[in-house]
């Protein structure tokens, strides 16, 4: 037999004048007649952490029975066509998270577990769990992590005890991050302001390239483009209908579909992963006490008061409702990743995927117990079960765990916070 296929680089790219676009991983990447894990093509593990407000109603989140096979509680239920990457982990606890101003630190210690009291730059405590892992799963790639947001404000990541990293709320800017490079701040901000399409820029690289690449791999570019035009045409659309919005000088709701701008942030997350740009991303969906409506869902009063539902059944309803509907935007998410054809598996088959919230009830403003579910099977996670933990686990050990099957050097881990050692499954 006589193997005669071109090897094309994992890194290689489609560029044009200010643009480059990152490509999936092709059967083209993998040397002919060489095994996909012998490679620099093969399959790397993805870290994410997406972070809801206000905690979970502890009914509507945690499943009743512990094991395989267990009932997905209301909250949840957007996951169950994907229970077999879910794993729901309940019992633990943040208490570097704990104070008398909730809303305040909420945010800031859900990774890194400790109080900004006792974050220190001497000793490195403080640093977050992204960003440790983006030291390692960062070397390989364009962009160490990345970090998004639905809302501006608020501090997740913390690159050192006191260098926060902001978060792009802008689906716009993000998009141009990953793919419009441009050589010049003249040049980028030319792209940014176009009305053309990014692909415009590298159609004579990809035709280049698809000239040399069999019929499969010409597919899988040509779907992949299909996506990031999509992509491009729905933040066209954006842009255009909220200039044309006649707004009030302080709306208290969202100005247009808030559902829609979370969509794209995590499309740019599945395309960064999709192309190993990056392997680490973190994604706050809301801010903490969001004063942010769902008229979509037929609730008017604002996120945050709503929150504290105080035993009125109105409250309880809409709660449950606005926390059901930010599972669903993130389980269309996780549906893409799944659909992400890459060597043997898809993208969703070598991700890690903390989904949870730092606020346990909203309504009493405790850390306990946590709501929490890794998504994906990264690392060997089995899914499809709900591990629970005596009361009081800390939540650092779910954050060291996901280190742990990524690959990260025990060295680096093993002091986190209050950790106890990585949780073991079923």
């Amino acid at each position: 037999m006589f193997l005669t296929r071109k090897h094309l680089s994992r890194r290689a790219i489609l560029k044009g004048a200010g643009a480059t676009i990152a490509l999936p991983l092709l059967d083209a990447m993998v040397p002919a007649g060489t095994a996909l894990a012998q490679t620099a093509a093969a399959s790397s593990p993805r870290l994410g952490f997406v972070y809801f407000p206000h905690g979970a109603l502890q009914d509507e989140w945690q499943p009743t029975r512990t094991g395989r096979d267990f009932e997905f509680p209301f909250i949840l239920q957007p996951l169950e066509p994907l229970r077999e990457y879910v794993t729901v982990v309940s019992g633990l606890r943040n208490k570097g998270g704990e104070s008398s101003s909730p809303h305040g630190i909420i945010e800031e210690t859900w990774l890194n577990c400790v109080s900004p009291r006792q974050r220190s730059v001497k000793t490195g405590v403080g640093i977050t769990v992204d960003q440790i892992a983006a030291r390692h799963l960062g070397k390989e790639t364009s962009l160490p992590s990345l970090e998004l947001c639905g809302e501006p404000g608020g501090m997740i990541s913390f690159r050192t005890p006191d260098q926060p990293l902001p978060m792009e709320s802008n689906p716009r800017k993000a998009f141009y991050t990953l793919f419009g490079q441009g050589d010049t701040k003249e040049e980028r901000q030319a792209i940014l302001n176009t009305t053309s399409s990014l692909l415009d820029y590298v159609r004579e690289s990809t035709a280049n390239l698809t000239r040399t690449l069999d019929a499969s791999d010409r597919a899988k570019v040509s779907d992949y483009l299909d996506s990031v035009r999509e992509i491009e045409r729905r933040l066209q659309k954006r842009e255009e209908n909220a200039k044309s919005l006649d707004l009030p000088g302080a709306p208290l709701g969202p100005p247009e579909d808030f559902g829609e701008l979370l969509d794209l942030q995590f499309e740019m997350i599945a395309l960064a992963w999709q192309t190993n740009r990056t392997r680490v991303a973190t994604m706050k969906m809301v801010e903490e006490a969001s004063m942010r409506t769902y008229p979509n869902l037929g609730v008017h009063e604002a996120f945050h008061p709503t929150s504290h539902w105080g035993g009125f059944p109105e409250r309880v309803a809409n709660l449950r409702l606005i926390q059901n509907y930010h599972t669903a935007i993130f389980a269309k998410f996780v549906k893409r990743l799944a659909e992400m054809r890459e060597g043997n598996g898809n993208v969703l088959d070598d991700s890690i995927i903390l989904f949870g919230s730092n606020m346990a009830n909203s309504d009493a403003h405790n850390n306990d117990p946590l709501p929490q579910a890794l998504i994906g099977r990264g690392g060997g996670i089995k899914g499809n079960q709900h591990l629970h933990y005596p009361q009081d686990s800390p939540h650092a050990n779910i954050l060291v765990t996901m280190l742990h099957r990524a690959g990260v050097p025990t060295a680096d881990i093993e002091k986190f916070a209050d950790n106890t050692g990585v949780l073991s499954e079923a």
